[in-house]
């Protein structure tokens, strides 16, 4: 059975949103259905989907690869993306990647044995000042990562294990000047913003 088999409701609800001549227009609603009921996007789907708005496969596809939220493979409960633009890697990310690829033991395309964690390394996720950073799933930024908050955050995502997350903790970062030379971002509790891991 596809999909959207017992969806037609939904399925009319979406491409109402849309003229008629502009049904390719509801791909991404329809992409983010499947991706929140099952996790990820089958290739099944994908020509479900390109059936849907008189399309094709390769279209739907092409969409789904430009947007990190959508995603081709099982990904496990708590879906680590973390931010790999310039001012991320300037401030460890690259570092954290490796520590965490390390740690977990798995890399792109991996879910944990556990089911628990799978990574992916995203384009900017729009928090500079608050690098290196990770968006967990479609849910929570946790900004200001250092080995330990990363470390704590796996245990507090272990412990939980259900796919629910913690309030990020991280307060807007400030600057520490000088000399009138900024020397190290903190946040407003002291603790420091970026660098290496």
């Amino acid at each position: 059975m596809s999909f959207f088999t017992n969806k037609q409701p939904l399925v009319a609800d979406i491409l109402s949103r849309y003229p008629a001549n502009r049904k390719r227009s509801a791909v991404m609603p329809l992409l983010r259905e499947v991706q929140n009921a099952e996790g990820y996007v089958s290739d099944a789907a994908c020509a479900e989907i390109a059936a849907i708005i008189e399309s094709t496969a390769t279209e739907v596809k092409s969409v789904m690869s430009f947007y990190s939220t959508y995603s081709s493979s099982p990904t496990g409960k708590y879906h680590l993306q973390v931010c790999m633009t310039l001012s991320c890697a300037l401030q460890g990310s690259d570092q954290m990647w490796d520590y965490l690829c390390e740690t977990l033991d798995i890399g792109v395309g991996d879910v944990t044995p556990d089911g628990l964690f799978s990574v992916q390394k995203v384009e900017c996720l729009g928090s500079c000042g608050t690098a290196p950073l990770m968006q967990v799933s479609d849910s929570g930024y946790y900004e200001c990562l250092t080995k330990k908050r990363l470390n704590a955050l796996l245990a507090d995502f272990k412990a939980r294990g259900d796919g629910s997350l913690p309030e990020s903790d991280v307060k807007a970062p400030v600057f520490i000047q000088k000399n009138g030379d900024v020397v190290q971002q903190i946040t407003a509790d002291g603790m420091p913003v970026g660098g290496a891991l």
